[in-house]
């Protein structure tokens, strides 16, 4: 099964158990793919995460039935997992803009939120630079902080700017940023700010070494001003590289971004010709 016909699967699997408790490992293994994975790409296809897909969905559905049926409101909050009415109605309030006493009692509107379906389309013709290289083990030194994937988009950037403005930038520059989920089936997973380890120094407080173990990599090269060229080779690669690549699938719970000193560039990562890199682990299929 290819990585899109594998997303669709997961997505009927959503749609048939969306009144049920879903773990994430289950969703993912209809796709034949590694939750790690799976949220990554789900995210990058799609532009939001699975966990926010199953929350508007059930959101939806229960807006729906506010209107249809004369379920009791606690009953229909039980039915799509609130387990108490204020967070219903706090989470419904959120996502239709009135409550869900408006609607069944003053026929206020409801906002729609239909299921996704795959469609085949006419892709790619884009020019990817890449190759796959064998690395020996490496060592870096970093910060780390663990992240949920639903709040990693807007909390990662927020971790950078904590991280220079608090002045540890002068020790960690932050040649990469390293994304790993040992064991590809959690909830959330831990990143690094961090430079190549230099064993002839003390590591400072607060600061963790990671072993990056040894693998073939796929390594995506972005040329372009930050962080527009990174995303779009990152979409790319989930949209394109990944459905078409006959060789090789995804190995491990690793993903690295390497970047390129900002000094070597006019405009730094602004600069239009800034350098840097993706780094995938994958092994032959």
């Amino acid at each position: 099964m290819g990585w899109i016909e594998g997303i669709g699967e997961a997505i009927r699997y959503i749609e048939e158990h969306i009144t049920e408790e879903l773990e994430i490992e289950s969703i993912a293994q209809r796709a034949f793919v590694s939750p790690f994975y799976f949220q990554k790409g789900f995210a990058m296809l799609c532009e939001f995460t699975v966990g926010e897909y199953i929350r508007q969905r059930r959101l939806a559905l229960a807006g729906s039935e506010l209107v249809s049926t004369d379920e009791k409101i606690i009953d229909i909050a039980l039915k799509y997992g609130y387990d108490s009415p204020d967070g219903f109605t706090k989470a419904f309030t959120r996502f239709h803009g009135v409550t869900p006493t408006a609607v069944r009692k003053d026929g206020a509107m409801i906002k729609s939120f239909a299921p996704l379906k795959i469609k085949f389309t006419l892709e790619g013709g884009t020019i990817m630079d890449y190759k796959i290289v064998e690395m020996d083990p490496f060592i870096v030194i970093g910060v780390s902080r663990k992240f949920k994937y639903d709040t990693a988009k807007t909390e990662i950037p927020q971790f950078w700017a904590d991280h220079y403005q608090t002045g540890k930038g002068s020790i960690i520059c932050g040649m990469y940023g390293v994304c790993l989920d040992e064991s590809m089936g959690a909830d959330e997973f831990e990143y690094l700010i961090a430079d190549n380890y230099d064993p002839s120094k003390v590591v400072p407080d607060g600061f963790v070494t990671k072993t990056i173990p040894k693998h073939t990599w796929a390594v995506f090269a972005c040329k372009g001003a930050m962080p527009k060229a990174l995303q779009d080779v990152n979409q790319k690669i989930y949209s394109e590289w990944l459905p078409n690549c006959r060789d090789y699938e995804i190995a491990a719970g690793y993903n690295i971004e390497m970047y390129t000193a900002v000094s070597d560039f006019p405009k730094g990562n602004d600069d239009e010709n800034y350098y840097s890199e993706i780094w995938i682990p994958v092994r032959k299929k």
